[in-house]
């Protein structure tokens, strides 16, 4: 499908300069787009006649379809058929700072993290920019509101999906695209080493979180087997050259699984491997699902690995727990549709 939405601006300069025109409408055609949202060719009257017939020849305007929405207190899921009949999910989630999204990358995924809802559906194909950048703009639709920030979270690894993913980037921060800030936008990793290098030379700006969830090979073997191939030392490595070539932050992502990863052994463990690292930690209560055996952690065991983390001076917050009520809270985006039709 050759949707507008796939473009970035210079994508569109270089077809009009190679239809003989001013790259100059590349600019004409984003602010029709993103800053007053047309929905046909046609509606953009400030192009010549024939401009629009190009234009109708050579892409289209497309949409998702709004298959369901659930809601719970600040979140609400958006599930949505694609054009091949597939469907994904994005969750907005209200904070005193703004609108976020948390958008889906692929059709399932090949990760296969073991407490993770998502993973259980395996990849079907890598989601195009176009796709990322419609979730954006029906959740904006529907809620009559922008969004401020950007999470790519959902379903799917996005360093598996990376050039949709940075051209993605590239259109919601372009002033004349949504233009969302682009220490607005998040990309979260589960550890694919050789991406992560890429994205460092990229130097966007972009904020990097780290799925890390363990605090040794040993235990991240047993729940994430991409550990297998890029060890948490390999990660860190990277990490350290990240901040030292873009002086930004990273976030390390660690899910507290019950008796798995959450004793105080555990939590002295990732304070000695974090140490002197420009990050913080994000400490995220599991979220259960009926397929999967993994246990949320006691509150008590939560506030213990907390407390062992502050005291050797690293920066940590608990993630607020919202959206549980409707799975969508971290680790439990799965298609219900999909889910049904297993049965």
């Amino acid at each position: 499908m050759n949707s507008i939405y796939n473009y970035t601006k210079r994508d569109l300069e270089n077809y009009f300069l190679s239809i003989g025109e001013s790259k100059f409408r590349a600019q004409q055609v984003f602010e029709w787009l993103y800053l007053k949202r047309v929905k046909g060719f046609n509606e953009m009257t400030n192009l010549k006649k024939g401009l629009i017939a190009s234009l109708n020849d050579n892409f289209s305007i497309d949409s998702l379809r709004l298959v369901t929405t659930e809601e719970d207190v600040d979140v609400k899921k958006y599930l949505f058929e694609l054009y091949d009949k597939n469907k994904i999910e994005a969750v907005l989630m209200h904070h005193d700072y703004g609108n976020s999204l948390c958008v889906s990358t692929e059709v399932g995924c090949n990760m296969g993290c073991l407490f993770c809802e998502s993973g259980r559906l395996k990849k079907i194909r890598n989601l195009g920019a176009f796709e990322l950048v419609l979730q954006v703009l029906m959740v904006e639709e529907d809620i009559k509101d922008r969004i401020s920030h950007v999470v790519l979270m959902g379903i799917g690894e996005p360093f598996d999906n990376y050039d949709n993913v940075m051209k993605f980037i590239n259109i919601i921060n372009d002033p004349k695209g949504i233009n969302i800030g682009i220490r607005h936008i998040t990309v979260s990793t589960c550890g694919i080493v050789p991406k992560i290098k890429e994205f460092t030379n990229e130097k966007t700006g972009v904020n990097l979180a780290i799925s890390l969830h363990a605090p040794n090979d040993k235990i991240r073997d047993k729940i994430m087997p991409i550990n297998k191939v890029y060890k948490i030392n390999d990660i860190i490595s990277c990490v350290k050259d990240y901040i030292k070539k873009t002086n930004r932050r990273v976030t390390f992502e660690y899910i507290l699984l019950s008796d798995i990863n959450d004793d105080a052994a555990c939590a002295q463990q990732l304070a000695n491997l974090l140490k002197g690292i420009n990050c913080y930690v994000n400490l995220i209560p599991y979220n259960e699902t009926s397929n999967i055996s993994f246990k949320k952690s006691k509150k008590v065991t939560i506030d213990k690995f907390y407390d062992i983390l502050k005291k050797n001076n690293i920066n940590v917050t608990i993630r607020r727990e919202f959206g549980s009520k409707v799975s969508a809270a971290c680790g439990q985006l799965r298609s219900k549709k999909t889910t049904e039709s297993e049965r």
